[in-house]
């Protein structure tokens, strides 16, 4: 007999990792607990970008407009030669969108302001983080996880099916595994700091002394607010007063201005950056998602988007196997996670050495668009495509139009926690429905109507072809319409089965 579990996750973290993995659960009606160890919410606008695929994640959680709402665009940079002289140029490259890419710019969102917008979606969805809650101790086996708790009420253990780890770059779930964080200390050591200052206009983003690793100094306004990030290394040893004071004059050295002046100080650290990798994703029972798993210097705009998208793969999964997919359906996700987060090191390294030659310049690369998963497990093509996208691939957007006469995007009918089925030019009824799939035909006869032809463009379809697109938003299976059987199996691995009636048939309620 299967264990109970009245919890079924833990989640260790309430940074925007440990956030979207709640929320993720939420939104799928599994029983967790979200805690915290800190007594208050983050204040620091650390992660500030919310790049494209990241947007496409919070329009699915159904959070985009008020992310967007509390935040603004990348703003000119201005950057300023030593005779005062000054040249504009756009650092973060913006674009129009397409059909297929609907967000095409990152956002500047102060990581307290995306990570207050999440807090709020998950209280309308029933919950919140327990702060001031720690985990102190935990013991696995091949059915779950005993946990220990302590919080100011005391000491309190818990038994659930699975432990998660969202508890950043010193996570004491990675530790108490034993699992190695290899990477190294990039030798660059630097502050950042959220300033309410004078002296500068707020329509650009200001940097001094660019390309010299002594003196740069980068201070740009933070959107949403009335507040400057201030960023610049300093010298590994160095005791560096971070007050309103002792900025002041670190600005001042660095920019040859006395007219910049910091009145206060609400946030600031002083860091060594680093790039290192967890050995593993995954240990039993337990998962390491975001900076618990990766850390990464903060060029590129990486590291809360990567976190993010951690739980956004993991989330689903969890759920799926709680509903009766196989356990197997877990190992996807370090399969799938871990050579993105190499990937993202390596690409975060690369802008670092660009910027400490005053050349960094960010655009495509960072926008984590071409992300996708072709080795996965989970992708599955028959015949094997040759061209247009491919399974495991991200699944593009395309405006098209309702049978009955109004506009629907896919990415309308991908919002939610569903699998959706696209069928081209099939005929409807050709495979069953079943409880967590919506099935949609594209056609004369159906349903939806690409009258404009943008999801034949987008996704260059046979006619009779099926397109499965996973609740992450990744094509999961591409076949052609005599692949029936094969897509059959397919759902059978991912836990989309068909309701056996008391007939004891096969079919859907109302069948």
């Amino acid at each position: 007999m299967k264990e109970q579990f009245e919890i079924q996750v833990l989640i260790c973290g309430a940074g925007a990792a440990g956030l979207a993995m709640a929320i993720e659960l939420a939104r799928r009606g599994v029983p967790f607990r979200l805690i915290e160890k800190a007594d208050q919410p983050f204040n620091g606008s650390r992660g500030k970008g919310i790049q494209p695929r990241t947007q496409e994640i919070f329009e699915d959680m159904g959070i985009l407009d008020r992310i967007v709402a509390v935040g603004g665009v990348y703003p000119t940079e201005r950057r300023y030669r030593d005779d005062g002289s000054f040249t504009d140029t756009v650092g973060m490259a913006l674009n129009d969108s397409t059909p297929a890419e609907p967000h095409q710019s990152p956002l500047m969102v102060p990581q307290w302001l995306t990570e207050s917008v999440m807090r709020e979606r998950l209280l309308e969805l029933g919950h919140w983080p327990e702060l001031g809650c720690e985990l102190v101790g935990f013991e696995q086996d091949c059915g779950g996880v005993d946990v220990r708790l302590a919080s100011k009420a005391g000491e309190e253990t818990l038994r659930v099916r699975w432990l998660v780890g969202a508890d950043g770059g010193r996570s004491f779930i990675r530790h108490a595994l034993g699992i190695g964080f290899p990477g190294k200390t990039l030798g660059v050591r630097a502050i950042v700091a959220d300033v309410l200052a004078t002296g500068l206009s707020r329509d650009r983003w200001h940097r001094f002394g660019d390309g010299d690793m002594q003196r740069q100094i980068f201070l740009c306004p933070l959107a949403g607010t009335d507040l400057f990030q201030v960023q610049g290394p300093i010298a590994l040893d160095a005791d560096i007063d971070l007050g309103a004071e002792g900025l002041t004059a670190l600005v001042a050295q660095r920019t040859g201005r006395d007219d910049i002046q910091i009145q206060s100080v609400s946030w600031a650290s002083a860091y060594n950056m680093n790039a290192r990798l967890a050995d593993q994703y995954r240990v039993g029972q337990t998962f390491l998602i975001g900076d618990a798993a990766h850390i990464h210097p903060p060029t590129g705009g990486q590291g809360l988007n990567t976190s993010v998208q951690d739980a956004y793969n993991l989330g689903w999964k969890l759920a799926a196997v709680v509903n009766g997919a196989p356990d197997t359906l877990l190992d996807s996700y370090e399969q799938e996670r871990r050579p993105v987060a190499a990937a993202v090191l390596g690409l975060a390294s690369k802008l670092l050495d660009a910027q400490k030659r005053g050349d960094m310049r960010r655009g495509r690369e960072v926008h984590q668009l071409d992300i996708g998963y072709p080795e996965s497990m989970l992708a599955f093509e028959q015949p094997n495509r040759t061209y247009g996208p491919l399974a495991g691939d991200r699944a593009p957007d395309a405006p098209m139009r309702g049978a009955a006469g109004m506009p629907q995007r896919l990415f309308d009918l991908f919002q939610g926690a569903h699998w959706t089925l696209l069928g081209y030019g099939t005929q409807r009824g050709a495979l069953r429905p079943r409880p967590g799939l919506h099935i949609h035909v594209i056609g004369p006869d159906g349903d939806i109507q690409d009258d404009q032809g943008h999801f034949r463009d987008a996704y260059q379809p046979a006619l009779g072809d099926w397109v499965l697109i996973r609740p992450d938003g990744y094509i999961g299976a591409f076949v052609s319409g005599w692949e029936g059987k094969a897509l059959e199996r397919y759902f059978v691995r991912v836990g989309l089965a068909p309701v056996e009636l008391d007939g004891g048939g096969e079919g859907f309620p109302g069948a």
